[in-house]
Parts: C-alpha cells; sequence; structure tokens
C-alpha cells in the first residue's frame, strides 16, 4: 500500500504541475495580450519602464494565485486520501465482523473455504 500511495503522490504531483503550468501559460497569454494595447494607446505618456514593473507586479499577482489554487487543491486531494484511508479501514473492520458473526451462526464450525476469504 505505501508504493500505491507513493505513486499516487507521484501522480498527483505531474497532474497537479501539469495544471500549474497551463495556468501560467493562460494568464500569461491573457496578460500579454491586454497590456499591449494599454501601451500603445498611452503613447508616450507611459514609459516602457512603468508598463514593464506593472506587468510584471501582475505577473506575480497570477503565479501567486495560481500558487494559492494549487495548495488548496493538494489540501483538497490529502483530504481526500485521509477518507479513503478511513473509509478502507472501516471496510475491512465490517468485514472481519461479517466473517466472525458467520463463524458464530454456524455454531463455531469452519466453513470450508471461508477462511480465505
Amino acid at each position: 500500500m505505501d508504493r500505491d500511495s507513493h505513486s499516487e503522490d507521484t501522480l498527483s504531483t505531474m497532474v497537479l504541475e501539469n495544471i500549474k503550468n497551463k495556468l501560467i501559460h493562460a494568464f500569461r497569454t491573457t496578460g500579454e495580450s491586454r497590456e499591449e494595447p494599454r501601451g500603445r494607446d498611452a503613447g508616450s505618456t507611459v514609459s516602457p519602464l512603468s508598463v514593464g514593473r506593472s506587468y510584471q507586479a501582475n505577473e506575480e499577482l497570477r503565479r501567486a494565485q495560481i500558487d494559492g489554487a494549487i495548495t488548496w487543491l493538494r489540501s483538497e486531494l490529502l483530504e481526500m486520501r485521509s477518507q479513503d484511508l478511513q473509509l478502507a479501514q472501516t471496510l475491512l473492520g465490517l468485514n472481519t465482523e461479517i466473517q466472525r458473526l458467520r463463524r458464530e451462526s454456524y455454531g463455531g464450525l469452519e466453513v470450508e473455504g471461508d477462511d480465505q476469504q
């Protein structure tokens, strides 16, 4: 189960990184298309340096928002994994109890193949 958990962690990380890269690319493309017309409309009143700083600040804000969303997704995935483990433990406990009750209902007699399930 430990190896499965590790491979799930790796897969989750890969999926999240893929989502992060797509979001960064989408926001970067959107940001660039927004910045270009504003820079042209403003003409000489806005220096290229201030446009660059504004773009950089927006880019940092977008990255922070993306990182926040990814952190939230990770915490949700960890909570789901915890719930999965609790559910698996509950199911194993129920299975054990069902097997015990079956043995009791047969008056303590072992039924062939019952122990193998």
